[in-house]
């Protein structure tokens, strides 16, 4: 799609992490979208939220203050998801289970593997990250299983 190659584009063409957050925030849309943005540096881990003409909100990896992660859903942050799709309440679990000197690729497969997480609505999970690239898995959640 057009979105997704202009964000390519950006990510392509950025000078380092800061360029490319100043531009996921400015840059013109065609859909309301969530940017998840990392670099490779400790502590660059961003959350936007962007609607067609503005940012509206942008969340911030903060490790001295106790932020060492950030998890997005379908669902805004500042909203309470619907109760019968919170996934955001299992997941900032199961990260937190994990701990900050056990994240890797296999726990937070894990954490996307796992219900409700893993849903009937699943088609597929990605892990992406600078160094290693994108990894990504065609996903079947078995009965049972939540349809949503």
């Amino acid at each position: 799609s057009t979105q997704s190659t202009g964000v390519r584009d950006i990510m392509e063409e950025s000078a380092d992490y800061a360029d490319a957050k100043q531009t996921l925030m400015t840059h013109k849309l065609l859909a309301p979208a969530y940017y998840i943005l990392s670099g490779n540096s400790s502590g660059e881990g961003v959350i936007i939220t962007r609607s067609l003409t503005e940012t509206l909100d942008v969340q911030e990896l903060n490790i001295t203050g106790g932020r060492w992660f950030l998890l997005q859903t379908n669902y805004d942050p500042w909203v309470s998801p619907p109760f019968f799709d919170d996934r955001r309440t299992p997941g900032n679990i199961c990260v937190n289970q994990w701990g900050q000197d056990n994240v890797g690729y296999k726990s937070l497969f894990n954490v996307l593997s796992t219900q409700p997480n893993l849903n009937k609505l699943t088609v597929y999970t990605s892990l992406l990250t600078v160094r290693e690239g994108v990894t990504s898995w065609v996903q079947l959640c078995k009965t049972p299983c939540t349809p949503w």
